[in-house]
């Protein structure tokens, strides 16, 4: 029997990566002006800041029922059963709607709530391939991964917080006066919402502190593990490549002996942290 993998553009795997692994991305829908664009199909990550950056109306959704099911059936024309890997539950409804979608698959579809986004979700998409190859069915596949969901965490921190602001997330008052004093939140999660973690004053402070919650976590929740058996996942919405570089350089030194790599953050998490924001994630590597 062979299952294949689908996933969503959250994950940061796009175009020939996903060829090359042999899965199908569903593209993550976002607003500009009432217009809908698909990430890395129609619109570009510069364009996407162009008009973020320029105050127009811009905003993140989620991938249409009709979307997700042409995607399951293209796949399911060759593929005896499918394993469906959405961004968490707890930070949007993908899931829930995909869940239901599964009625009308004969049990040919399984979806894993896993509670991942971004660099985690392309560590589960990894694990995906990995027991899929070892001949899993998509009913096993969502029980490993559901059952490894909060053996991860994300920390994040941003430029500003205007962008937090426009989507509610912070009030106007709020981000009018962490901006005037250079406070920047450092947020975390471990499956489903952001929770403020710590603020920190200045930028850089701010992106150390985000690394030196990582160690700890790596210290304490992850400590039995050896740094070979620890994938280290880099994230950021940056403008400038040699700044992504170099975010990347900054963490790796904080785990040598792990594998540690950088994707960009996609555009429906960028909508709401904006430009030059910087995270990092850890989970285990998908032989563990």
């Amino acid at each position: 029997m062979s299952t294949a993998v689908v996933t969503d553009s959250n994950s940061g795997i796009f175009g020939d990566e996903a060829r090359q692994m042999g899965i199908h991305v569903i593209p993550m829908p976002v607003i500009i002006d009432d217009h809908t664009y698909f990430e890395n199909e129609d619109i570009t990550h510069a364009q996407f800041f162009e008009a973020l950056m320029g105050n127009r109306n811009v905003s993140s959704s989620q991938p249409s029922p009709g979307a997700i099911m042409d995607v399951w059936e293209l796949v399911l024309d060759t593929a005896d059963e499918l394993i469906y890997i959405p961004m968490s539950s707890g930070l949007s409804g993908s899931y829930q709607s995909a869940q239901m979608l599964t009625e009308e698959y004969d049990g040919r579809v399984a979806v894993a709530d896993n509670h991942r986004i971004s660099v985690t979700q392309r560590q589960s998409v990894l694990q995906a391939c990995k027991l899929a190859r070892e001949g899993a069915t998509a009913a096993q596949i969502k029980q490993k991964l559901e059952e490894d969901a909060y053996k991860s965490c994300v920390y994040l921190t941003v430029e500003t917080l205007m962008y937090f602001k426009r989507t509610g997330r912070v009030t106007p008052a709020a981000a009018a006066l962490g901006d005037l004093l250079g406070i920047k939140p450092v947020l975390e999660t471990h499956g489903d919402k952001f929770d403020t973690y710590q603020k920190i004053r200045g930028l850089q402070k701010a992106r150390q502190g985000v690394i030196d919650a990582l160690v700890k976590e790596r210290n304490t929740v992850f400590a039995q593990y050896s740094a070979e058996q620890l994938l280290i996942g880099c994230a950021g919405s940056f403008l400038d490549r040699d700044e992504a570089k170099a975010w990347k350089e900054q963490v790796a030194a904080a785990f040598p002996g792990s594998m540690v790599y950088y994707d960009p953050l996609s555009l429906s998490v960028a909508c709401h942290t904006g430009p030059n924001a910087a995270g990092a994630g850890i989970s285990l590597a998908p032989e563990v």
